[in-house]
C-alpha cells in the first residue's frame, strides 16, 4: 500500500491551463474524493496520477518514489473507468483475469485471486456468465474486480457509477465503501456528484477551475466552507445566498442588514469586514426554521412546492431578491403556490462571505466536526 503526494503540479495544453499549482497529501489507506463541476480538472488530475497524462511541471510521488516519468504499468495503480469496457465474448472470470494472463502470472495464482475477489464482490455465482447476461451493477463490479485481482497499491476510480440508475448507484456506493473498509487500500475517486463525495470520502478535495478550492472532511466542508464556491457546491439543495450590507464588525460578530431592512448580528469573525461593504449571507435550506420560532424572519410568495413525502421543499420569492429562496422541512408542509410564506433565519446557522467570496470564520461549533 502507498500514499500519494502532489507537489505544485501544473498541467497545460499550450496556453490552456487545466490544473494550477496542485498540492495534496493523500495518506496510505485513505479514501479521497475529487469533486467539482464539469471542466474543473478532476479527471485530468486523476489521469496524471495514473500516468495517462503527462505532468507539465511539479512532482507526483506514490509512496516515497517520484513517478513523473514512470510508465503507468509500473506505478502500482489500478484504474476503474466510467465505462465498464468488458470483453463481450469472455466470461466474468476471463474478464477479471485477462490482465494477469497478459502479465504471465501463474495459472494457479490467477485462479486463487479471481476466487478471492469474486467472493468479496459477490460474483462467485456469476463467473461463467458473459457481460450481456449481467445487470449494470454486476458489470461495474466485474470492472472493479478486474482491477482488484492485480492487487494495486492505489485504486483510481473515474466516475464509476455515472452510468447506473439511481437505485443501483446507492447500492454500489455502499459496496464500494465496504470494499475500502475491508481492503484498507488508498482509493482516489472522481465524481461530479457531491452526494457521492459526502457519503464515501474520508477526505474531499473540491476543485474549481483547475485549483484546489478546499480540502477537508465531509462535515467540515459542509459546516465550514472556505469560500462561497464550496458553500454553494456542497449540499443538496444548494445553499441559499442573500445580499446583505455590513453595518458593524467586531472581533467575534458582524452586524448585517437583510434585504427586508432587518438588522441581525452573526457569530462570525469580523476581520476584514468594513462597515458599508456588500456581503453575501449563506443559509442552507435545511437550517431555515418556521417563522414562529425565530426572531429574524423573511417572507415572500411561494413559487413552487415540492412534496417528496419525507420532506417538503418550498421555493419562495423574497422581495428585492433575484432568485428564489429554498426552504426545506421534514415531513409534509401544506402550502399553496402563490401564498405568502414566512421563514425564520437562525443567526448561528448563517454563513457570511466577503466581497471576494472568502468566508468569515464561523464561531459556532457544529456536531461531528
Amino acid at each position: 500500500m502507498a500514499g500519494v503526494t502532489l507537489r505544485h503540479v501544473h498541467k497545460a495544453y499550450g496556453e490552456t491551463v487545466i490544473s494550477k499549482d496542485i498540492n495534496l497529501a493523500i495518506d496510505d489507506g485513505e479514501f479521497v474524493v475529487f469533486v467539482g463541476p464539469s471542466g474543473c480538472g478532476k479527471s485530468t488530475l486523476l489521469r496524471m496520477i495514473a500516468g495517462l497524462e503527462e505532468i507539465t511541471s511539479g512532482d507526483l510521488l506514490i509512496g516515497e518514489k517520484r513517478m513523473n516519468e514512470v510508465p503507468p504499468a509500473e506505478r502500482g495503480i489500478g484504474m476503474v473507468f466510467q465505462s465498464y469496457a468488458l470483453y463481450p465474448h469472455l466470461s466474468v472470470a476471463d474478464n477479471m483475469s485477462f490482465g494477469l494472463k497478459l502479465a504471465g502470472t501463474k495459472k494457479s495464482l490467477i485462479g486463487q485471486r479471481v476466487n478471492q475477489v469474486s467472493e468479496i464482490l459477490q460474483l462467485a455465482h456469476l463467473l461463467e456468465r458473459r457481460p450481456k447476461a449481467l445487470s449494470g451493477g454486476q458489470r461495474q463490479r466485474v470492472a472493479i474486480g478486474r482491477t482488484l485481482v492485480a492487487e494495486p497499491d492505489v485504486f483510481l476510480l473515474d466516475e464509476p457509477l455515472s452510468n447506473l440508475d439511481a437505485a443501483l448507484r446507492v447500492q454500489m456506493r455502499i459496496e464500494i465503501s465496504r470494499l475500502h473498509k475491508r481492503l484498507k487500500r488508498t482509493m482516489i475517486y472522481v465524481t461530479h456528484d457531491q452526494v457521492e463525495a459526502m457519503t464515501l470520502a474520508d477526505k474531499i478535495v473540491v476543485l474549481d477551475a483547475g485549483r484546489v478550492a478546499q480540502v477537508g472532511k465531509p462535515l467540515a466542508l459542509y459546516h465550514y466552507p472556505a469560500n462561497r464556491f464550496v458553500a454553494g457546491f456542497i449540499g443538496s439543495p444548494k445553499m441559499n445566498f442573500l445580499p446583505v450590507k455590513a453595518i458593524a464588525a467586531e472581533a467575534e460578530r458582524v452586524q448585517v442588514e437583510l434585504p427586508n431592512r432587518q438588522l441581525v448580528w452573526l457569530p462570525v469573525a469580523g476581520q476584514g469586514v468594513q462597515p458599508g461593504s456588500n456581503l453575501s449571507l449563506g443559509i442552507r435550506p435545511e437550517h431555515l426554521l418556521p417563522s414562529d420560532v425565530s426572531e429574524v424572519t423573511l417572507a415572500g410568495e411561494v413559487q413552487v412546492v415540492e412534496q417528496l413525502g419525507n420532506e417538503t421543499q418550498i421555493h419562495i420569492q423574497i422581495p428585492a431578491l433575484r432568485q428564489n429562496l429554498v426552504y426545506r422541512q421534514n415531513d409534509v408542509v401544506l402550502v399553496e403556490e402563490g401564498a405568502t410564506f414566512a421563514i425564520g433565519l437562525p443567526p448561528h446557522r448563517c454563513h457570511l462571505f466577503r466581497e471576494d467570496g472568502s468566508a468569515c470564520q464561523r464561531l459556532h461549533d457544529e456536531p461531528g466536526v
